[in-house]
């Protein structure tokens, strides 16, 4: 006893001195990456994170719920600064509606920092709420954290509840959310949580990096081609904000001072091109061309064709003609094309139009698949980061994108389905078109699976290797260090719509038909691809395996697994109780 009491002592002492936990799941599940331990291993002071996956909830979500608490635990193992907590937003018990209160103030701050200054009048509008239930609701909505409504089944009845698959992490008065449900269309309700636990690592990484380490990272948008509007990018610029300095670059003075333009830009890590419009000058091309030869990290998001879908819902109709931009001989020098063509996809998103009005109830609407608006999905074994674990991605009256041989690795993210084809341009685009019916002689065999994202990596030449320069620049190379960039053939990827006060909402959501998309996704992680020194975007990569119940084989073998489930255990229960009540006949007949 004395032996044993010693060796319990001496096992505590070490344990105070030396840390380990030890994971026995065969995927490694529990097992933190080094990237996720060095990034909360920086937070010095308490990091709060509010889960709101709480409550009653079907076997399914319960799963996700556990899985979400053993994570955290882990994390809190690793760095104690990391405090958790499981609120029900929805609790009925006395207290909870001052919680509740304080959790939709919150909310409201975090989407509109500048109402801090009005503390009082904000809480004052929020207790005057009658339904503050409905209140709870709407304030996730407006934060971008949609609810989710599940079936639950409690003693053999059956109801709707609503679930707000979310969490909240909060360091040095600065939040960010997490989603913690990945809903991907056509998956069942496990096939979700199974994609949700592996991405959950990521997502509580991602978190506590955005809000733990400071920025470091800079991206420039440039401006002087007619490029995207910055309102019109605003749920993309908010998440970007939250881990990297963003801004603005200017090409007019390209023409005056091109050398002083091109050493500017180069300051900068990153930088976009979303959408241009106007023809690049060659002094312009020759500056983006010395900038991506010198390392410099490139996001291209290109229409090939102009065609609006805002024109077409005020007409039905609109002419779609090429974009020439200037561009061709760029992008051919270092390993690609876009061709001036519309791709057409059966495998596309729907839109909401009006179908004529029904009594007294006004305007009737519904929805109708629309081929020119494409519903992609990465490839499944496709193993890039950037696309694994990834929902489907809405696109706009994109391009298609041709590879070319030239020593550049090339990864395709994103292509169009089997029942997918080029139209050439220019073309007349109907909005009567919602009513073709699906015919397989229009697409041949080699006709689909059309690339529209691609990443690029290696060194890249000049494409004013061996051509005259439009100027002098002392410092020019024809092949320098490696870089990346990534070519999306679609520049209204990024564009965001509006609530009802002019304020973005979340990127990849269209309020016309509610349907989600994963744009926001797969745009941050294209940046944090290019950008990621870290290691961060790598635990994409993690494969975390759960056990799911085959129900239809169990249907099949529905006899046998019954025998081996109910009979088996009854008839061993039979057997050892008879053997003990033969034993002990014959040791006390003795």
């Amino acid at each position: 006893m004395l032996l044993t009491i010693v060796a319990l002592f001496a096992l505590n002492f070490a344990g105070y001195f030396f840390f380990k936990r030890f994971d026995l799941t065969k995927d490694k599940r529990y097992t933190l990456s080094e990237t996720s331990l060095n990034i909360v291993g920086e937070a010095i002071e308490p990091v709060y994170v509010r889960v709101f996956l709480a409550g009653d909830v079907s076997a399914e979500y319960k799963r996700l719920q556990d899985e979400t608490r053993q994570l955290l635990q882990e994390f809190e193992a690793y760095n104690p600064n990391v405090k958790f907590e499981f609120v029900n937003p929805l609790n009925e018990s006395e207290s909870a509606a001052a919680e509740k209160r304080d959790l939709i103030y919150d909310l409201h701050i975090m989407n509109n920092p500048q109402d801090a200054k009005n503390k009082t009048a904000i809480r004052e509008s929020i207790a005057s709420q009658p339904d503050i239930d409905n209140f709870v609701i709407q304030a996730f909505i407006n934060a971008g954290m949609q609810p989710a409504s599940v079936s639950v089944v409690y003693k053999g009845k059956q109801s709707e509840t609503t679930i707000f698959p979310w969490a909240l992490a909060t360091y040095n008065g600065k939040s960010v959310k997490i989603p913690l449900l990945k809903n991907q269309r056509g998956a069942s309700a496990q096939e979700n949580i199974e994609s949700s636990v592996q991405n959950l690592e990521y997502a509580f990484s991602d978190a506590f990096n955005k809000v733990v380490k400071n920025k470091q990272k800079k991206i420039v948008f440039l401006h002087g081609n007619a490029e995207m509007p910055p309102p019109l990018m605003g749920s993309f610029l908010n998440n970007l904000r939250d881990s990297y300095y963003i801004g603005p670059f200017t090409m007019d003075s390209v023409a005056r001072n091109p050398n002083k333009v091109l050493k500017d830009l180069q300051q900068y890590d990153m930088a976009v091109i979303a959408k241009p419009r106007e023809k690049f000058t060659e002094e312009e091309k020759l500056i983006i061309d010395q900038y991506i030869v010198n390392g410099g990290k490139t996001l291209w998001l290109v229409d090939p064709v102009m065609a609006e879908m805002d024109s077409l819902n005020q007409k039905g109709t609109a002419l779609a003609v090429p974009n020439d931009l200037g561009l061709n001989d760029m992008f051919f020098k270092y390993g690609f094309r876009i061709l001036p063509d519309l791709v057409k996809d059966e495998m596309a998103t729907p839109i909401k139009l009006a179908t004529g009005q029904e009594g007294n109830s006004g305007t009737q609407y519904q929805n109708y698949i629309w081929k020119y608006a494409p519903f992609v999905y990465p490839d499944s074994v496709n193993q890039n980061p950037i696309v694994k674990n990834l929902d489907g991605v809405k696109l706009d009256f994109a391009g298609g994108i041709d590879t070319l041989k030239n020593g550049i690795k090339k990864n395709v993210l994103l292509a169009t389905s089997q029942y997918s084809k080029r139209v050439g341009t220019p073309a007349q685009v109907n909005l009567n078109m919602v009513m073709e019916e699906f015919n397989p002689a229009e697409y041949p065999p080699k006709s689909g699976f059309i690339p529209v994202a691609v990443l690029l990596e290696g060194s890249f030449h000049s494409m004013y290797e061996n051509r005259l320069m439009p100027f002098k620049d002392p410092s020019y190379k024809t092949v320098g260090k490696p870089g990346k960039m990534i070519v999306i053939s679609d520049g209204d990827i990024v564009k965001s719509q509006f609530d009802k006060d002019g304020k973005p909402l979340e990127l990849g959501y269209d309020k016309w038909t509610g349907e989600h998309y994963d744009n926001l996704s797969f745009m941050m992680n294209c940046v944090n691809y290019l950008l990621d020194d870290t290691g961060l975007i790598n635990i994409r990569s993690k494969d975390v395996s759960l056990p799911i119940l085959n129900t239809q084989k169990v249907y099949d073998n529905y006899n046998t697994i019954q025998i081996i489930t109910v009979g088996v255990p009854v008839a061993v229960l039979a057997v050892f109780g008879f053997v003990f009540t033969w034993l002990r006949r014959r040791k006390y007949a003795r």
